[in-house]
């Protein structure tokens, strides 16, 4: 039995006439007799009592319209719930960043584009990197800010910003004062690392492996706040991006207890990107922010 099918019985049961109920639904009214009879054929029970062309719904009928009108409301809820997650204006944005962008480039990202789509709603997790990817190829977000960029070539990706590295050392350590420094000159360390998984530990192997750095980690966290704070008071080094306040500004508000001093050399700085499964459909909303964020990004700071 196609929903169809229970659209022309619910009909039928308005009307109770087989040729009202054929004008209303564009049908013939053999074709609608003919329906009404596969129906009743596959119930095994008639739910109509019949004088010529009125019916009269009878307790097999109206047992059966119980039923048959939740369906149909489902369907029509259904069609409704799907029709508004597609929508640009009223659909949902699942994105997955950085811990280190949820701070600023996430907020930025996402005032800009509420300003033109108010209603659309966002799903946000917050995960480490390879976490994140994890979470796009199940299909659990649609979008992911990441660093570096993705390896797989199922993924696409577009860069939004190049983000320095610095080393962030205690205000009284011994390098505070230098205007730049090589990784090397910190070791033996201690360093405090976020986990192996997450962007800027990708990136900060990177400079390790480089100078030639055996580091000597003293404490691993996903939460960058709390490694500025162990930062500032002596527990280690760490490699860094400068805190921004949500608009991209640099907060500059925890230069009394850490310096931020630039990394020499290649790859002192993470490029940030927005990748998604290129295999996948997008919704009109999912898009419609992927285009935003793209145009976004020669003004972020």
């Amino acid at each position: 039995m196609q929903i169809e099918e229970l659209r022309w019985f619910a009909t039928l049961c308005e009307t109770e006439h087989m040729g009202r109920a054929a004008t209303e639904l564009g049908l013939s009214q053999p074709g609608l007799s003919r329906a009404l009879a596969r129906i009743e054929d596959e119930l095994g029970a008639p739910l109509f009592d019949r004088r010529g062309r009125v019916l009269t719904l009878n307790r097999f009928g109206r047992t059966f319209l119980e039923h048959a009108e939740r369906i149909l409301a489902e369907d029509e809820a259904g069609r409704r719930a799907v029709a508004e997650l597609a929508s640009p204006q009223t659909g949902i944005v699942a994105l997955a960043f950085l811990y280190t962008v949820g701070n600023w480039l996430v907020p930025r990202l996402l005032l800009s584009f509420r300003a033109a789509y108010p209603n659309v709603r966002f799903h946000l997790v917050q995960g480490g990197n390879s976490a994140n990817l994890r979470a796009l190829e199940r299909g659990e977000v649609d979008l992911v800010i990441t660093s570096p960029r993705p390896q797989d070539p199922g993924l696409a990706w577009r860069a939004l910003r190049t983000e320095r590295l610095y080393l962030a050392v205690p205000a009284d350590h011994r390098l505070a004062q230098r205007k730049r420094v090589r990784v090397e000159e910190a070791a033996p360390g201690p360093f405090i690392a976020t986990p192996q998984g997450t962007g800027l530990r990708e990136s900060t192997e990177q400079l390790w492996q480089q100078a030639g750095v055996e580091p000597r980690i003293a404490f691993e966290s996903d939460d960058v706040p709390a490694l500025r704070g162990l930062v500032a008071v002596g527990l280690g080094v760490a490699v860094l991006p400068r805190s921004r306040t949500y608009d991209g500004r640099i907060d500059d508000s925890a230069e009394r207890w850490i310096r931020y001093i630039p990394i020499s050399g290649p790859n002192a700085s993470r490029v940030l990107g927005l990748t998604w499964r290129e295999d996948r459909w997008a919704s009109p909303a999912v898009t419609a922010f992927r285009d935003a964020v793209a145009a976004l990004a020669p003004e972020l700071p």
